[in-house]
């Protein structure tokens, strides 16, 4: 646990913390959700200094979750403590629906509202406040619940999403540090009751540590075997990855070829085709290791929304999303990102969808495999298909320039090894 017991955490050291999860250009900018509490105030501050002596800045993200009568006050207040420390700040309305599974649905919102908001910004980096305390119930809670290795190794430091890189530099750090930070800089900090609501899991959990300063021996050694876990799965994803290239060639359609003999059937290979398959399917999460090991046993099949035959993996056609509409920024099944506009409007009537293309002609496929081509995304206007992107031109009724039209495939749970 990094510095010395109640002691503020100065720049340099906090730029320490930053060193490992970069390399950062100068002029870099950094998103940091904020939600007024002593933890992430205390990071905004921080974040604050480090790109400031580096010639960018920091976006303060305020999530209003809309659960309490005073969350719209609150998050006012903290975007207005943030103006007053010289951070720009912007509040998310998320408007979450009351009801069960509340704490993780509005974790999985907020997430997904700030890095939504971080790409908006221009922000390639988004900073989040968790300390040693959270990842101290972090790995309890998941020990509870049965977590294997990977999830035996905690929040990650630094993990890929799609819109921007997560960062969690202070997971070393007690949380009574980052008080005393702002302590010492006399702002007042907000405290949310529901983090003393024994109805929640987690809650139960912090209050069993009896740690609320996080820098007690119990937290202390439950962040090592996090640090321990995350060693061996490190090393675990190294050799995946390693097996991967062995064996699997990616195509830009969204596809891979494999070599079975190369990937092998072992336990590694189970896990290897496991990653494959949340990749190509677009979800975020892999299948259960052992339907991935049965996949494998049987050498073709299916399984979470991918199909393995003749030596190819590709996404089922018939598991596809239905079709969205074709605005900028669409993500389509998951797997396929529309980053620009179109290059016209449509001329009135229904607009323009995006969904799976069906049935190809084999001479527009330009050789790719007949289920390869029917997952592709298609512009549509109504049930009349327009283009197929992913190549190139006109694969339907050839109206308007869709040529210049490209789509960028970006699996919503990321790369293939995740943090």
């Amino acid at each position: 646990m990094t510095g010395s017991p109640r002691t503020p955490p100065s720049a340099a050291e906090f730029a320490t913390l930053m060193a490992p999860l970069g390399p950062f250009p100068r002029g870099a900018r950094f998103a940091a959700g904020v939600s007024g509490g002593p933890h992430s105030l205390a990071l905004a501050l921080l974040a604050r200094d480090f790109a400031a002596s580096r010639g960018g800045e920091v976006v303060g993200l305020v999530v209003d979750h809309g659960l309490r009568a005073e969350s719209a006050a609150e998050a006012g207040w903290t975007a207005a403590a943030l103006r007053g420390q010289g951070i720009a700040a912007r509040i998310l309305a998320l408007g979450l629906a009351r009801g069960s599974a509340i704490q993780e649905r509005a974790r999985a919102g907020r997430l997904a509202a700030l890095l939504e908001a971080a790409e908006q910004e221009g922000c390639p980096w988004l900073l989040l406040g968790q300390h040693a305390g959270d990842q101290a119930e972090t790995l309890l809670f998941r020990a509870l619940r049965g977590s294997g290795e990977a999830g035996l190794a905690g929040m990650a430091a630094a993990r890929p999403a799609p819109q921007a890189m997560i960062l969690r530099p202070l997971l070393g750090m007690a949380p009574l540090r980052l008080e005393a930070l702002l302590a010492a800089r006399g702002i007042a900090p907000l405290r949310d009751p529901s983090n003393q609501d024994r109805r929640f899991a987690r809650v139960r959990l912090r209050q069993a540590l009896a740690d609320p300063g996080g820098e007690g021996a119990g937290t202390a050694a439950l962040g090592q075997a996090a640090r321990a876990f995350a060693t061996r799965r490190a090393r675990t994803e190294q050799r995946i990855a390693e097996r991967i290239g062995a064996a699997v060639t990616l195509h830009p359609e969204g596809w891979a070829s494999l070599e079975a003999a190369a990937l092998g059937r072992d336990a590694l290979a189970a896990r290897a085709l496991a990653a494959l398959l949340r990749l190509i399917s677009g979800a975020e999460h892999a299948p259960p290791l052992a339907a991935a090991a049965a996949l494998l046993e049987r050498g073709q099949g299916t399984l979470h929304g991918v199909l393995w035959r003749e030596g190819r993996l590709c996404r089922e056609p018939a598991a596809c999303a239905p079709p969205i509409p074709a605005t900028p920024g669409a993500l389509w099944d998951g797997r396929w990102v529309l980053p620009w506009a179109l290059p016209e409007s449509p001329p009135g009537g229904e607009g323009l969808l995006l969904g799976a293309a069906g049935a190809v002609e084999r001479r527009l496929r330009q050789g790719l495999p007949a289920d390869v081509a029917a997952g592709l995304p298609a512009l549509w206007r109504g049930t009349q298909r327009l283009a197929i992107p992913a190549l190139g031109g006109a694969q339907g009724a050839g109206e308007g320039p869709w040529e210049g039209v490209r789509l960028v495939f970006c699996p919503a749970g990321g790369p293939l090894c995740p943090a």
